[in-house]
């Protein structure tokens, strides 16, 4: 399914007519048999969970290692053709592929391109090739003989000095510029080959080196020479039937994930190389990509064919990738040293040297040193999560790869409570994290019929592939929340679907507001995080999952909570030792003169009881600072009488002139389901339509936590969702993504509150 496949068919063709047959054969047969053969030793795992309802032996197949089933999608066992077939008819020579690498000289400070040319020739053929950047007055040509047959040539042009040249940066960093390169060939001056391309200059850098009072090795990137915080999540594919994933798909999802402040995604590795679109949008919208190799979650198999596709699989894969700044970095699998080390398959210890020799084949001598070999402008990891330079000295498989002093880690835990920031890793890149959610009900109306519609029917048994993923999330919710209660059973669902939202919105924030705040500290030698990447962004299908987006494109609470947690300029709320921290947190490249304000509330009353201000205080760009600190019990006393039950806190950041420096936060000083004064807010909500485009006006009578708006089936977002009302009046714009009107909103919004849902 990942490799291209060229047949000469010089040979074969005839005048007139010619009929090409393709004959197809079961995938999961495919694999069953393959498993057969493998007969010296098992390959892990065997079979998916049962809860996955899946097939078995995907490891034995190229191809997408979920379409066998997942924790968070169907089994669809796609088979077919999935790209173009096309005829290649050519006199001379024909241009498989053109690569471009930019690489900068730090000691010369001059850029040069790289630049590769995948051709087939006729016969031996002798010409001149001309590669131009014309907006940065840099052209070269070369004479060149292209030898008969398929074969990969190297050229490089050197950029001019006087140039300056402008560097595409992430989103948040700075703009995405780029330059037209071509590149011609003549022959006694006719010209014969022309092929033109996007060029984007930046650099990238993966610095492991020792920390300051700290045992092990920083993880983080650099790009252009600044170190930068990875904010963003994990991709999957968006739909079973890969050609269904058209480029108004894509373009939803991707500006929907720079909407939230977002700057890098991970392409995990047990779905596909997204096709050009995905890399192109992600160039233009300053998307930093972590690249896996389509391996995850098991062991594979070494056998000579196995390898080879492997090798060309990885070889098409790296020479049409490469060319993409988005891209920051590979990664030879998703989980399989952590599978290997902590003994997911219960590999008996005589047998661990054996699958380990075929992790160290597979992934560092085949595909390591391919990637090493067709690209010197990135950094190449094993896996991930991994400890990543250590986890080479220990062999490429660590003792511990979610060894919180290295690397990147993963980390998922559903049983402890999720408000309590003590339970996460001070790990110094997070690239996996999460908590599931259900979809709405707008998203699951169209696949279910009403007996569906009860938390315990077999449809939400069915959809969910994650054992014991229903409970959890009630569980999990049950810490902080009363469980929906109504004796309407239709409304008791939706009123569930809303509760789980709330959860993982809450536990989600929680936990990369705590990775945001670690960046810049070292507490017990572990610290400087500089990277958040939840898990995940997207999904397969409509079902629970860990997804911040619904199937279709509609947001959770949880991307809308990102847009805040995620913005470049950020104050973060946590008590330690029974006292209130503030830190302000800048991804910004300038440093900000900040005060905290904090507003104290009641949960019974709208007006602020008190407000507290902290000094003024520099804070670095690109750093996370300690700007406020309290007893709360100091706190609450001079705030007359609040106690942790009847009071609440809004807090936000201003600079010296006394305007407000990114979003307003709160944090709750008891669980909601023991506020004391929290009242049914009786909410009115009027849609009104100006210039701008749609709002809804919404009034209060009480304090409301997790105020949530949907207009059902009706396409689009809003500019704010889920949020804490402390104010009498509110205005939230409404961006359509189809034609509607005052009154098709008005008849399809609703508005749902905490004290709604009992």
């Amino acid at each position: 399914m990942f490799r291209r496949y060229d047949f000469s068919v010089r040979k074969l063709l005839k005048d007139g007519e010619n009929v090409l047959e393709v004959s197809l054969l079961s995938p999961v047969f495919y694999s069953s048999e393959r498993r057969k053969a493998h007969s010296s030793y098992s390959v892990p795992p065997e079979c998916p969970p049962d809860v996955q309802k899946g097939e078995c032996h995907v490891n034995f197949i190229r191809k997408e290692q979920s379409s066998f089933s997942w924790d968070w999608g169907p089994s669809f066992p796609t088979m077919g053709i999935w790209k173009d077939v096309r005829l290649d008819a050519f006199d001379v020579l024909h241009l498989i592929q053109l690569s471009s690498l930019p690489l900068y000289n730090y000691s010369s400070t001059q850029w040069r391109l790289q630049v590769e040319l995948l051709v087939d020739a006729v016969q031996t053929t002798s010409c001149q090739v001309e590669l131009s950047l014309s907006e940065l007055d840099s052209k070269q040509t070369i004479q060149n003989l292209f030898l008969q047959g398929r074969l990969k040539y190297n050229f490089t042009l050197h950029i001019n000095k006087s140039s300056k040249v402008k560097r595409w940066w992430p989103s948040g960093h700075g703009g995405q510029p780029f330059y037209h390169f071509t590149v011609k060939g003549f022959q006694d001056k006719v010209l014969f080959l022309s092929s033109e391309s996007k060029v984007y200059f930046r650099t990238v850098e993966l610095i492991q080196e020792p920390v300051m009072e700290s045992p092990g090795l920083s993880f983080y990137f650099r790009i252009n020479e600044k170190s930068l915080f990875l904010k963003g999540s994990n991709w999957i594919p968006a739909d079973s039937f890969q050609d269904r994933v058209n480029s108004a798909v894509l373009r939803n999802l991707l500006q929907s994930a720079v909407d939230a402040n977002m700057n890098a995604l991970r392409v995990w590795g047990g779905g596909v190389y997204e096709q050009d679109l995905f890399y192109n949008l992600c160039d233009e919208l300053g998307i930093m990509v972590w690249q896996d190799f389509m391996f995850a979650c098991a062991m594979y198999p070494t056998e000579d064919d196995f390898i080879q596709t492997v090798r060309e699989e990885v070889i098409q894969q790296v020479q049409r990738l490469k060319s993409h700044p988005s891209i920051i970095v590979w990664s030879g699998n998703n989980e399989n040293e952590a599978a290997l080390a902590t003994n997911w398959f219960n590999i008996p210890a005589s047998q661990k040297p054996t699958y380990i020799k075929d992790y160290v084949k597979l992934y560092v001598n085949n595909i390591r040193k391919i990637v090493q070999e067709e690209d010197q402008s990135r950094p190449f990891l094993v896996s991930s999560p991994t400890n990543g330079a250590e986890s080479e000295q220990e062999g490429w498989v660590a003792a511990n790869p979610y060894d919180p002093h290295f690397g990147d880690v993963h980390f998922y835990n559903y049983n402890m409570d999720c408000w309590d920031w003590r339970t996460f890793p001070r790990t110094r890149f997070a690239s996996e994290y999460g908590f599931q959610s259900w979809p709405s009900f707008s998203t699951l109306e169209p696949v279910s019929i009403p007996e569906d519609w009860s938390y315990n029917s077999n449809f939400t048994s069915h959809r969910q592939h994650h054992e014991s993923g229903n409970q959890q999330m009630l569980q999990q919710a049950a810490l902080h929340f009363n469980l929906p209660n109504s004796t309407v059973p239709l409304k008791r669902f939706t009123d569930t679907l809303y509760i789980t939202q709330v959860m993982q919105a809450q536990c989600v924030k929680t936990q990369t507001e705590f990775y945001r705040r670690s960046r810049s500290e070292i507490i017990a030698g572990k610290g400087h995080t500089l990277g958040a990447l939840y898990w995940q962004l997207n999904d397969i299908w409509q079902a629970p999952s860990w997804s911040s987006i619904e199937f279709g494109g509609k947001w959770k609470m949880l991307h809308y909570f990102a847009q805040d947690f995620f913005a470049s300029v950020l104050p973060v709320g946590f008590e330690d030792d029974d006292t209130l921290f503030i830190y302000a947190i800048s991804d910004l490249n300038h440093d900000l003169k900040l005060r905290a304000v904090v507003n104290v509330y009641s949960w019974s009353d709208l007006d602020s009881i008190c407000t507290l201000t902290s000094d003024q205080l520099l804070v670095s760009g690109g750093s996370a600072a300690a700007i406020f600190k309290q007893p709360v019990t100091s706190l609450l006393a001079g705030c007359g009488g609040c106690t942790r039950l009847t009071c609440l806190l809004s807090f936000h950041l201003e600079n010296n002139h006394g305007i407000q420096q990114g979003p307003t936060n709160h944090h709750f000083l008891c669980s909601p389901k023991d506020a004391q004064g929290l009242q049914r807010p009786n909410i009115t909500a009027k849609v009104q339509e100006d210039k701008s485009g749609f709002m809804v006006i919404l009034h209060s009578d009480s304090v409301a936590p997790f105020v949530w708006l949907d207009v059902g089936h009706i396409q689009g977002r809003f500019s704010v969702n889920g949020f804490l009302i402390v104010s009498r009046n509110k205005t939230v714009h409404f961006d359509a993504w189809q034609p509607t009107s005052v009154a098709e909103l008005s008849r399809s919004l609703s508005v749902t509150t905490l004290m709604d849902v009992y």
